[in-house]
């Protein structure tokens, strides 16, 4: 076993065992309160720059399967759990995330008394934090009040593909994947239904338009939506392609898009992230899967031609957006899941349907 640290900025030093890789790393302290999914959380390019703190007690007990992936890798910078599993059930016959973490040279933390931190997290809001085995973790602790937030950086340029890919399936419409961070659960459900043309997050409105595609949906992915370089390419691109085809917008699409028609956006305490999200939507409660650290500002909308159509049940805050006029709409949540509840999948239909409509 190795002795390890959590250190956070407001000076508290958590002392636990080690597991995974061995390194000292920074980020930003979030948790998550799925009680399964910890592969597809460790894998979602969403959680770029951040140390997850994982809600449920017992993590890695049915252990670490390749179709889990939501990407190439693991994103998160480092990871903090009650109790790290290390012999997985033979039922699934999954790898041990000891290895998994090893592999992708990813630093964990076990036995720290997650309900003691996430409480914290609640009540303070996000905290800058690191992942050490030094013999003085508390002289981190200056430096961690002077690192820069990772929003700060443009992360969605960090995992957004350099190319373009297609996927040709054989169906009736295809749909541009404006790719900020998408996990490989919604790449799944559109090529289910779509054939789908795959772009980085910096590409042109008119190299959309010319590639032929009938629609349009713009993905989850890290950080903060309005950073400069987001409002001058993707949220101009999201604004110029709204009067040529419709759009969805998934996440971080959503707060994009509410950019691009001149709403706002602000950072939230400690965000919604989990697979037990209460959501009201035409009358009805969805349990939906979320991981995401800003919201739409409500205040903001008036002017801008969109209307909130869907609220967390818990907060109030908006979880979609459709336009009065054009053939655009939004959700906050992952109606593809990976993992959660499929309670909302049928909103992949909706873009089809909108395709359909105005073809």
């Amino acid at each position: 076993m190795v002795g390890c640290f959590l250190v956070l900025e407001d000076g508290t030093v958590l002392e636990g065992v080690g597991f995974g890789h061995q390194e000292t790393v920074f980020g930003e302290v979030v948790f998550n309160t799925g009680m399964t999914g910890y592969q597809e959380s460790l894998t979602d390019p969403s959680y770029r720059g951040q140390i997850l703190v994982m809600a449920y007690p017992l993590i890695g007990n049915y252990g670490i399967k390749d179709g889990f992936n939501q990407s190439g890798g693991v994103h998160v910078r480092g990871y903090v759990v009650r109790e790290a599993c290390h012999e997985p059930s033979m039922m699934y016959g999954g790898g041990r995330i000891d290895d998994f973490l090893k592999e992708n040279k990813v630093p964990g933390i076990s036995y720290i008394d997650t309900r003691e931190l996430i409480i914290k997290i609640r009540q303070h809001g996000t905290l800058r934090g690191a992942i050490t085995s030094i013999d003085n973790p508390e002289s981190l602790v200056e430096e961690l009040k002077r690192m820069p937030f990772p929003n700060e950086r443009n992360l969605i340029a960090e995992v957004s593909p350099k190319s373009v890919t297609r996927y040709d399936e054989g169906k009736k419409f295809t749909v541009g994947l404006i790719d900020c961070g998408a996990k490989e659960g919604i790449v799944r459900d559109l090529r289910s239904r779509y054939n789908v043309v795959r772009f980085p997050y910096n590409t042109t409105a008119e190299e959309i338009i010319g590639s032929g595609v009938q629609g349009v949906m713009v993905s989850n992915g890290p950080g903060d939506p309005s950073h400069p370089e987001i409002m001058a390419t993707t949220i101009k691109t999201i604004r110029a392609l709204a009067d040529h085809m419709p759009i969805m917008g998934i996440c971080m699409g959503n707060q994009l898009t509410a950019l691009a028609f001149g709403a706002k956006t602000y950072k939230m305490k400690f965000g919604h992230r989990g697979a037990n999200q209460s959501v009201l939507y035409n009358g009805k409660v969805y349990i939906t899967s979320q991981n995401h650290g800003y919201a739409v500002d409500s205040d903001s909308l008036a002017g801008t031609g969109l209307i909130a159509e869907q609220f967390n049940v818990n907060d109030g805050t908006i979880e979609g957006l459709k336009h009065e006029e054009l053939p655009v709409f939004t959700t906050q949540y992952h109606p593809e899941a990976s993992p959660g509840p499929l309670d909302t999948s049928f909103l992949f239909d909706r873009l089809g349907e909108m395709m359909e409509a105005t073809k």
